[in-house]
């Protein structure tokens, strides 16, 4: 899972901002539950239902008809409870250490991402500027929450042999310590609910080292890990477009390949990629833009937008041309590609990159839109 964060950056690493956890904040659990604790302790969760109700969810439902004990709001709960999964399966984190987040946040916050709270805390873990996690601004980004609450709670010796209210609080300094244990099998059920739906996301991050698997929208073997190591800026050994990839998709692909090889720029029109001018080489947006227009479907410019475009596709049932989206959150992507068929996508990565084609393993899909 190493190579998925250090591949497509879902999470930008920065410094460790408090040394040791003597001087972790003071949680402001009791801010959000003052008014009173959720009594009922969530103990016969049915699995599947969760389940199939996240998966509605993150497939683009509105949230209504969906319903999942212990959250109010799931179409405002359910991404932020997988902006937190991704962020934990690309620092590599155990499956333990994603469910003492998630209980974390369903406490601190019910998985909402706040601006208000104890004193100074914010977001979805109730973080405080004055604690040293970082600026109000960077608190209340959710990746960034997740990633922070992350490496301190790696860095508390024997987390793993705690209980999930220990590791929790541990970390969160609460002054309601067993208040996260409520939390612990809807968070279970969550996690592996939203951990299956990312290439990998169902192991590998407790096993170590796990030979190629199976990627949500590929038969057995067609995660692209077969084709091998691909040189950047090279189409792999064996690839040609599906021949089922409708007409349209079919010379959208055909177009991005042209452009292989060529540097990203950002802000780049990717109108003459080859051309002298870096102002006409392409981002991962223009890309897209440019290879949808040469079929004749017209896209709008950014990665921000072009998430909302076409219609919600699961990232189990991918089709050649959808367009696919990591990096940041499911509602807010900081990128976007191009899903080719064969467990393969085409994207222009980031500044001093190339064009190039990667295998649809190496990618945390937070959302694929289909515009055909």
């Amino acid at each position: 899972m190493k190579a998925l964060a250090a591949g497509i950056g879902v999470v930008f690493l920065s410094p460790i901002l408090i040394a040791g956890t003597g001087m972790m904040l003071a949680s402001s659990a009791d801010a959000v539950q003052s008014s009173g604790s959720f009594s009922n302790c969530l103990t016969d969760i049915d699995t599947d239902k969760v389940a199939e109700q996240v998966t509605k969810i993150l497939d683009g439902a509105s949230g209504r008809g969906v319903h999942i004990e212990g959250l109010d709001l799931p179409a405002e709960q359910v991404p932020n409870a997988a902006t937190i999964v991704a962020a934990g399966l690309s620092l590599d984190v155990p499956k333990k250490g994603r469910i003492v987040a998630l209980a974390t946040a369903m406490q601190e916050s019910r998985l909402r991402n706040l601006g208000y709270g104890d004193r100074d805390s914010l977001g979805l873990f109730q973080q405080r500027p004055s604690q040293g996690w970082g600026s109000a601004q960077q608190i209340r980004d959710p990746v960034y929450a997740s990633e922070q609450f992350y490496k301190h709670l790696l860095k508390v010796d024997g987390w793993q042999q705690m209980t999930v209210t220990q590791a929790a609080q541990a970390v969160q300094k609460s002054g309601l310590p067993d208040a996260y244990a409520q939390w612990e099998n809807l968070a279970t059920a969550l996690q592996a609910a939203i951990a299956k739906t990312f290439p990998g996301g169902g192991n590998g991050a407790d096993q170590g080292k796990q030979p190629p698997i199976s990627t949500p929208g590929c038969a057995p073997g067609q995660d692209g890990s077969g084709f091998g190591r691909i040189p950047e800026g090279s189409v792999p050994k064996g690839y040609s477009i599906p021949k089922n990839a409708d007409p349209k998709a079919r010379k959208a692909i055909e177009w991005a390949m042209h452009q292989l090889g060529t540097l990203y720029q950002w802000g780049g029109s990717c109108t003459n990629a080859h051309g002298p001018d870096p102002m006409g080489r392409c981002d991962c947006s223009s890309l897209m833009q440019q290879a949808y227009a040469h079929a004749g479907v017209t896209l709008t410019r950014t990665t921000y937008t072009q998430v909302n475009e076409g219609k919600a596709v699961s990232a189990k049932d991918l089709r050649p041309g959808d367009l696919i989206f990591s990096r940041g959150t499911a509602a807010r992507p900081e990128h976007v590609g191009m899903y080719m068929g064969e467990g393969l996508a085409i994207e222009a990565p980031r500044t001093t990159k190339p064009v190039r084609i990667t295998p649809i393993k190496d990618w945390t899909i937070l959302a694929a839109r289909r515009v055909l």
